[in-house]
């Protein structure tokens, strides 16, 4: 099909005229990053002038940046949680927007363990959309042909709650997928997927994991690219395949689903895809038989050209695994969006992970970046910059005003910028500000971390036993990934005794029943995280720790325990000092509560 050459881009010739289009829209809001961002910063600000909150900083109808700045102050999300609260609990007046909150979505934990709720509207869907509609086009720049085959993407629903107003809380993912927007998507020759809604919208994990995957294995001939949310999701997929694949290859030799599947609308579903071919189900069995997966991806579905999966910031430890998988395949990460807004995308995303910058897209909120210089020395509070303003090489953490009611927000996500696309910057993603342990969606603090060895070591005391030192880390190299706590003890020489097998597993369990309800979601409802480790390490591996730094030219004066680790030769040190090894004996508590 020709496409008209006057919506031709910078960025590259277009597959069709629909993508000529949004490739031109991204040139235009990029060009024009400045003006577009004082017309949001106008738009949210007019629109939202009677709500109490701006009522309460008295910009009397001002909407430029300036007075906006000198009169909001940046906040972070317990400054807002009394008004959250209110929204939660009923009140419908416009508190934060002059538009109803249709919904909260729900973010990773809060220093009480509590999932965030972020407040939204229904015109964010919209928006959101908007972004999503642009990856196709820049992805068909590099990767031609995708119009001629399948996507397998792994996407699953979470568990969603009613706070007690009546609002729905659910992760934005799952807000998404439920939409209509999703539901009823137009037909797009580039974005086929081979998960029917059915098996994505299915609320239990094994059934829509199985489902998912046995059309993915139906339609193996088809499939140009396999992807999930998280590298961490399709690592999942591909254990699961090795745990299940003899029923799998099983019902498409005989054409019948197996009972496992008790939904009435999926097996419903299924079964009019689900026809008898003995010779994919005896290629499915002799591959997945195999001692060695290397390569298993290309193997089974021979004609991926990359998997689409997010392998920036605590994600990037899943690299080696999924090369091991895939044989190599290049991983495209495509778009950085979090719970309170959705920024921008990779306009170059087959590049290697490490070199992964996201272009922020000036139409999706009003940005601010606070100067990230937690070595400067300077006890001033840094001044915020705007979006145009960022400087090459700089860290900076980013603030974001929403349309939903978000004002100069703290995210914590700490981005690197690297270069510029027109006038829009484009940024590396550095890490989660305060993260110590992740495995996949599940963002572990430090004082959270500490809290939860606090609370485990009281077991001990019965056998007057103490931790005396500690670390962690996040094991990626099983499926699902966990979380391993080094533990150094101290026993008191008169009266106490070395904790038994049983006490040491409690503590395991102690721990996780102390983590956050996202943690503890993932350990019992998604299955996305193994069982909590404790290594006891031999009395004096700290101080072995130390030296070791000190050796590296840290300072001792200076010297604290890192609490998270991840470079080999400590965890080989560590790992050379263990005694003993304990896990969870079992889940920890969770429950889709309702909200209070």
């Amino acid at each position: 099909m020709a496409v008209d050459s006057s919506l031709s881009s910078p960025l590259g010739p277009p597959a069709c005229e629909k993508d000529a289009k949004a490739l031109q829209f991204i040139e235009q809001m990029t060009r024009n990053a400045d003006a577009v961002q004082r017309t949001v910063l106008a738009e949210i600000l007019t629109r939202n002038a009677s709500t109490e909150y701006l009522r309460r900083y008295f910009l009397a109808g001002a909407t430029d940046p300036n007075t906006f700045k000198d009169k909001l102050p940046v906040i972070t999300y317990e400054d807002l949680q009394p008004e959250i609260q209110r929204i939660a609990s009923g009140d419908r007046s416009p508190i934060l927007s002059s538009h109803p909150i249709s919904e909260f979505l729900t973010s990773s934990g809060t220093s009480a363990g509590e999932r965030k709720l972020m407040p939204t509207i229904k015109e964010e869907l919209d928006r959101r959309q908007l972004l999503y509609s642009l990856l196709m086009p820049v992805m068909n720049l590099y990767v031609p042909g995708l119009d001629k085959g399948k996507g397998l993407y792994f996407l699953f629903v979470k568990s969603e709650t009613r706070t007690p107003g009546g609002l729905l809380a659910r992760p934005v993912l799952t807000s998404y997928y439920k939409s209509e927007h999703f539901k009823t998507r137009p037909y797009d020759p580039y974005m086929v997927y081979t998960s029917p809604n059915e098996a994505i919208l299915c609320p239990d994990s094994f059934q829509s994991m199985y489902t998912q995957m046995l059309c993915g294995l139906l339609e193996r001939h088809q499939v140009l690219r396999l992807g999930a949310v998280f590298a961490s999701g399709l690592l999942r997929a591909i254990r699961f395949l090795q745990l299940n694949w003899s029923d799998l290859a099983n019902d498409i030799r005989t054409g019948k689903l197996s009972t496992k599947i008790t939904d009435p609308s999926l097996r419903d579903c299924i079964e009019k895809i689900l026809k008898p071919d003995e010779e994919s189900a005896d290629f499915i069995s002799e591959e997945c038989s195999k001692e060695n997966w290397e390569g298993i991806v290309t193997r089974i579905w021979p004609k991926t050209k990359y998997l689409d999966v997010i392998v920036t910031g605590a994600m990037a430890q899943y690299i080696p695994t999924l090369d091991y998988y895939s044989g190599g395949l290049p991983l495209a990460c495509t778009m950085y969006a979090s719970s309170e807004c959705y920024f921008g995308l990779n306009l170059n995303p087959m590049c290697k992970p490490s070199e992964v910058s996201y272009t922020i897209m000036p139409n999706m909120a009003y940005f601010e970046f606070l100067p990230h210089e937690p070595n400067s020395g300077n006890d001033s509070a840094p001044k915020l910059v705007d979006l145009v303003d960022v400087e090459v090489g700089k860290e900076y953490e980013l603030v974001i005003t929403t349309y939903a009611g978000l004002y100069r927000y703290r995210v914590g996500d700490i981005l690197r910028v690297t270069g510029f696309h027109n006038a829009a910057p484009q940024f590396h993603f550095v890490r989660r500000k305060n993260v110590v342990l992740s495995i996949d969606s599940d963002k572990t603090d430090e004082a959270e971390l500490q809290k939860a060895v606090e609370n485990a070591s009281k077991l001990l005391k019965e056998v007057k036993t103490s931790v005396v030192e500690y670390t962690s880390y996040a094991d990626t190299t099983t499926i699902p990934g966990h979380y391993v706590i080094y533990w150094e003890l101290m026993v008191k020489e008169t009266e106490g005794k070395w904790p038994s097998k049983e006490t040491m597993e409690q503590c395991c369990l102690a721990m996780e029943e102390s983590l956050n309800s996202v943690y503890r979601q993932g350990r019992v409802a998604d299955n996305s995280i193994g069982a909590l480790e404790i290594r006891v390490v031999k009395s004096g591996t700290f101080e072995e720790l130390m030296d070791y730094a000190i050796s590296r030219g840290a300072s001792i004066n200076q010297y604290k325990v890192p609490r998270c680790v991840n470079f080999t030769p400590i965890m080989e040190l560590l790992d050379s000092r263990v005694v003993s090894a304990h896990f969870s004996p079992a889940l920890p508590r969770w429950t889709p509560a309702r909200r209070r």
